[in-house]
């Protein structure tokens, strides 16, 4: 029986380091590729969604091992440098695609983060796996001439693509400010159960259709 582990890159604001989860029969490989809301910024790494994740999985029974790529402070342009020897070291089934959070907060250019993201999206798909993208939303003060394009950016990407897409990964989440960290940002602990069930609506599906298909 194959342990499953989560492994967390974390860029200049956290060390890496190796978590061990429930041991699980595992046939297929999920990477979350993202940003700092992926990556347990400011909380205990075994509290983070992800590994949240890689916990319910193992109870589903469901063979899949989770792999933490996700750095902090993470661009899509860094994103986009790293895929190509993450997705060869791992050769996942299927990736979360989490990033451009940091592009918008940095207030990059729309065009480049699209280019971005599709470029990675193209990758992924090249190497067999399946993509699930995760929509994100800036702080208001950034103005509507950045922000409504910003998040419908997603949506549009995910049309083109044919592409499953969670629509806001901290849906529910930013709405209340007890479930935010003092920096504004990043969800608490508490609330890492909410990003979880924002994705497994849209990952369960897929998860399923890879182990009944045998591929």
């Amino acid at each position: 029986m194959k342990h499953l582990i989560i492994r967390s890159f974390v860029g200049f604001l956290c060390c890496c380091s190796f978590l061990p989860a429930s041991a699980a029969s595992t046939d297929y490989i999920l990477m979350v590729f993202g940003d700092s809301l992926s990556a347990s910024y400011g909380i205990d790494e075994d509290a983070g969604w992800v590994n949240l994740l890689a916990i319910l999985i193992a109870e589903k029974q469901l063979p899949f091992e989770v792999v933490n790529g996700s750095v902090s402070g993470e661009t899509t342009t860094g994103g986009l440098s790293r895929l190509p020897s993450m997705l060869d070291s791992y050769a996942p089934e299927l990736v979360i695609l989490e990033l451009g959070g940091n592009d918008g907060l940095r207030g990059l250019p729309l065009v480049q983060m699209r280019q971005n993201l599709t470029a990675m999206v193209e990758l992924i798909e090249q190497s067999g796996a399946a993509v699930l993208l995760a929509g994100i939303q800036i702080p208001p003060n950034y103005g509507p001439r950045y922000t409504i394009p910003f998040f419908e950016l997603y949506a549009e990407l995910a049309e083109e693509k044919n592409l499953a897409l969670v629509p806001f990964l901290i849906d529910g989440i930013h709405q209340q400010p007890d479930l935010i960290q003092s920096d504004g940002i990043h969800p608490v602990a508490e609330a890492q159960s909410m990003i979880l069930d924002n994705v497994w609506l849209w990952l369960e599906p897929m998860l399923r259709k890879i182990a009944d298909s045998g591929v």
